[in-house]
């Protein structure tokens, strides 16, 4: 489960995560508050606008940010994008502890964290590649996540009780000098030890040839599909936490109990997907369909605390999903286009949000937050389906059958059918010739 950590720069690195991810965490419990309560009159519709100002820039530069990330130096771009997203934090605290924040210089400062966060993604998920090599990545991914999601299990219960005790300024202006822990990781790591990578050269690297990689082939593309819906319609935490929280008559430590308990099943989902040795489509459609029913069960519950327990299997079947395509895409990408793929991935699961984040929020404006969850669930279920079908019609679920190959000393050995195997799903493998020893050549000397 923990081999990736053997390794001194993914240790840094994890560390560096953990801590920055504490505070992005708290910024985001303190961010969509502010928004519900301070800056609005509890407007899920402000909150869904803020989502999506905030994840529409990876959308919008896609090609652009994937290029960047295939074609300079990741670890200097890194430095830079987490020293802006440091300071874009304080920025946003001084104004709040001044009393001058408004909800359209909210929408503003959301933008820029989408534009900075458009760049800062791609490159930071292929960089987790560059540092532990190709063959311990979707380990290295899964503990990425793990990371991600304690943090996640931390940052909300320690953002609502700063809400409390220090206001809302001073949550981002704390999130702001966590960065400094990223920033010091990137600093301290053994850049002799990373991964050699072939750096595009000028005028090369071509934008559309990401594009093309996706669409020539199938398995990504569906991927990418499910990711859609499920980044579109069924990612709305912050939507459905804190409206739930109201739901149930709680304050701003009701809606971080929520958040973690979210993460709580978000890094058993992460730590289990780590004990996986290769990440398969099979297991993104199964967490799918399961999301979809958690969501269903959790717009049925009566009362606040059954409402957080099942959250625990909602964000346990959601990061299951995202953290195994993740690892999927990485580990079948050519790694000459990982950073343009890459982009295009987390476009679709970030720029999804502009798409269902306002329409999830105005959904819950107008019937409530369990309609609301309706509405997520179904989205988990058709994605579910979608992957199901893939598999059924592709021939995946016959793999094994399709492979095996019957050895007789009295007869030659067969291939009963040509299928490239997921695990060997880059256009490299799917061009390159396997010779079966016929039984004539055994007879040879």
């Amino acid at each position: 489960m923990f081999r990736s950590l053997k390794l001194f720069n993914f240790r840094i690195w994890f560390l560096g995560a953990l801590v920055s991810n504490v505070g992005a965490w708290m910024q985001a419990t303190a961010q969509d508050w502010v928004v519900l309560t301070e800056l609005t009159d509890h407007d899920a519709t402000a909150v869904g606008l803020t989502m999506a100002f905030q994840f529409g820039p990876p959308l919008v530069l896609v090609g652009v940010t994937g290029w960047v990330a295939d074609r300079f130096d990741r670890r200097t771009l890194l430095l830079i994008t987490q020293s802006v997203l440091g300071l874009i934090s304080v920025a946003i605290g001084v104004l709040l502890i001044l009393d001058v924040m408004t909800l359209p210089i909210m929408y503003a400062f959301a933008i820029a964290f989408g534009v900075a966060n458009a760049f800062d993604s791609p490159a930071r998920q292929a960089f987790v590649s560059d540092i532990v090599g190709r063959s311990q990545a979707s380990n290295a991914v899964a503990l990425n996540s793990a990371s991600f999601n304690m943090a996640r299990l931390i940052g909300p219960a320690a953002g609502a009780i700063l809400l409390i005790a220090v206001g809302s300024g001073w949550v981002f202006v704390i999130n702001a000098v966590t960065f400094l822990a990223m920033i010091a990781a990137l600093a301290f790591l053994r850049t002799d030890e990373l991964q050699p990578r072939v750096l595009q050269a000028k005028g090369g690297g071509r934008l559309i040839d990401g594009f093309r990689y996706v669409t020539g082939r199938k398995d990504l593309v569906i991927a990418f599909i499910m990711a859609f819906l499920m980044g579109a319609f069924g990612l709305n935490f912050p939507i459905f936490s804190s409206t739930m929280a109201i739901e149930f008559g709680r304050d701003a430590d009701g809606y971080g109990l929520l958040s973690s308990s979210l993460a709580l099943g978000s890094l058993a989902g992460a730590l289990l997907a780590a004990r996986r040795d290769r990440a398969r489509l099979r297991v993104v459609m199964l967490a799918s369909a399961c999301f979809g029913v958690s969501l269903l069960v959790a717009s049925q519950m009566p009362g606040y605390w059954a409402y957080a327990a099942v959250c625990i299997v909602i964000g346990f079947t959601s990061v299951t999903m995202l953290t195994t395509t993740n690892g999927y895409v990485q580990t079948t990408t050519d790694p000459a286009l990982r950073g343009r793929v890459l982009a295009l991935y987390l476009a679709v699961i970030m720029g999804a949000t502009p798409v269902g984040a306002p329409l999830v929020g105005a959904i819950s404006d107008a019937w409530g937050p369990r309609v609301a969850l309706l509405f997520g669930a179904g989205a988990g279920l058709v994605a579910a389906a979608i992957g199901a079908g893939w598999l059924l019609f592709s021939g995946r679920v016959r793999r094994a059958e399709a492979f095996r190959i019957t050895i007789d000393e009295t007869r030659p050995i067969t291939i009963v059918n040509e299928v490239i195997p997921e695990q060997f799903s880059d256009q490299g493998a799917q061009t390159t010739p396997i010779r079966a020893v016929l039984e004539e050549d055994r007879k040879r000397p």
